[in-house]
């Protein structure tokens, strides 16, 4: 069974009962603003939907891979075969109080980490400001270990609920979770359902002087005027990324309608009129320029997908 027989896409609506959308240019939905069709774009309104979808396409074979709000992601201009899940229909957030002292904000896979940033600037939690102006999901946030101005992900996490490919769900504790650099270790197959946050009560005046200080440095520092993809490699120890792209002269370098930003040599930026090949050949152009000067390897921080064009 395949994307376009009838019967599998009849099934799939009784399943969702969000938004199926068939044959979707991705460009439409990522934050740099590339990408071709996905075969299904689907949005279960919760995760008994999302169960009942991975279980179903599992059951037939069709290849599936889950998004939150699209930052950090670049998709090949020949598209995706197979079903994107976007989870941005589960996004519940609560808090529970745990002690005189701390704070447990959950929150779903599809909620923003602006959504838990906000929450904790109006109810005095600190511990999330580093956060400010990230502008991906918790999901994703989590599954890539985000992080700021010395903080990361891992250093709030209380738990994490991940369902695995057959529908159950399983809740680790931060003692059992293996986070590394920008990474999770987590089963494959697996997607982040929710996750908690354990934060401090502080202070509301200097919690929110500093989300201000440092949405004030992101202004400053990084493209926000243009669509971008966010850092597109992986710092290096002692050594940001961007910092060695702007040493070997890169910054402001084009192949067709995407440049490397003058503003952050880090961010790759679509001018207008961007390809994911000219990103990707742009992100080519740079490893080798860096390995041949510096015998350094880049790592993609970015997440690439799908088929070329």
């Amino acid at each position: 069974m395949n994307v376009q027989n009838e019967q599998f896409r009849r099934t799939l609506t009784d399943i969702v009962s969000g938004n199926i959308l068939f044959d979707e240019p991705t460009e439409r939905h990522t934050s740099i603003g590339v990408g071709g069709r996905v075969d299904a774009l689907v949005f279960p309104k919760s995760r008994d939907e999302l169960r009942q979808a991975i279980s179903f396409l599992g059951s037939v074979g069709i290849p599936f891979i889950p998004v939150g709000n699209w930052t950090n992601l670049i998709i090949k201009d020949g598209g995706y075969r197979g079903v994107i899940i976007s989870l941005q229909c589960i996004s519940h957030v609560a808090r529970t109080d745990r002690n005189a002292q701390h704070v447990s904000v959950d929150a779903e896979a599809g909620a923003g980490l602006s959504d838990i940033v906000r929450l904790s600037a109006v109810e005095s939690l600190t511990g999330m400001e580093f956060c400010a102006g990230i502008p991906g999901s918790v999901g994703g946030a989590v599954r890539m270990n985000a992080g700021a101005y010395g903080n990361e992900i891992k250093d709030v996490i209380e738990t994490v609920s991940v369902m695995s490919t057959n529908g159950g769900i399983a809740e680790f504790k931060r003692t059992a979770l293996k986070f590394e650099y920008r990474h999770l270790e987590l089963p494959e197959g697996s997607i982040i359902v929710s996750a908690s946050f354990l934060l401090s009560r502080g202070i509301k005046e200097k919690i929110q002087d500093r989300i201000r200080e440092i949405l004030e440095i992101r202004k400053e520092k990084h493209p926000l005027e243009h669509r971008s993809a966010g850092s597109v490699f992986k710092n290096q120890k002692g050594m940001p990324a961007g910092q060695i792209i702007d040493d070997l002269g890169l910054k402001g370098a084009r192949i067709g309608g995407a440049k490397i930003s003058e503003k952050h040599g880090n961010f790759i930026v679509n001018t207008g009129n961007a390809k994911a090949a000219d990103i990707l050949a742009l992100m080519d152009m740079v490893k080798k320029k860096v390995w041949e000067e510096r015998g350094i390897h880049l790592e993609p921080e970015v997440m690439i997908i799908g088929e070329n064009g």
